[in-house]
């Protein structure tokens, strides 16, 4: 059900899968880290986009700047916040009210640091995996907008006891769900994850 696209971001043109499920409310997803191979065909993402086609949402995946066919150059998570806003706008101009920011790794980096620098704000935040052994996240910072967080028991990138011990300065209404024997990359553990996020929505 995903038709590939191409939307402006200023100078560059970025490539995105979007999927119509609903006229009013649609997901962005953002990809891991794109030094590292990451993008928007990554089996997390996937999963995420799963998860909200689950409950009728609409969805849309992009590859940042640099990656796959998406015009410029990696920019170390700065660049990338305006594909974000890029992403946005191009969803707003469809008629979209509603617009959750999901991200996995690399790309929940994306958005915590777009979601503060753009405060205040409308959009729903959730996070799969967020790297705070890797990437720094203001972890005493408040964090707008966030819900959800997805971490895997086992995750080295992502280790429980830090997300614990931050969630009460990024969100204290956030909640966290933890996937039991998964790691970083969620392995043979993206069915208990998609089934997760879709519950977690339902809620």
């Amino acid at each position: 059900m995903e038709t590939e696209i191409f939307f402006n971001q200023q100078a560059n043109t970025l490539q995105g899968r979007l999927a119509v499920r609903s006229k009013q409310r649609a997901a962005i997803i953002t990809h891991p880290h794109p030094l590292y191979g990451g993008d928007m065909d990554n089996a997390v993402v996937a999963t995420i986009v799963a998860a909200y086609a689950q409950m009728q949402w609409a969805t849309l995946r992009f590859n940042f700047r640099g990656t796959g066919q998406s015009e410029g150059r990696f920019d170390d998570g700065i660049g990338e916040q305006e594909d974000v806003q890029a992403a946005i706008d191009h969803l707003g101009q469809q008629g979209f009210e509603q617009i959750d920011l999901a991200g996995y790794s690399f790309g929940t980096w994306v958005l915590a640091r777009w979601s503060r620098n753009h405060h205040p704000h409308s959009h729903a935040l959730r996070f799969v995996a967020p790297p705070v052994a890797f990437l720094d996240f203001e972890n005493q910072r408040d964090l707008p907008g966030l819900r959800d967080v997805f971490v895997g028991r086992h995750d080295d990138l992502a280790p429980l006891d830090q997300i614990q011990r931050s969630l009460p300065y990024w969100q204290p209404t956030a909640r966290l769900h933890v996937i039991e024997n998964a790691d970083h990359f969620f392995g043979a553990r993206l069915t208990p994850l998609q089934t997760e996020i879709t519950a977690a929505l339902m809620g």
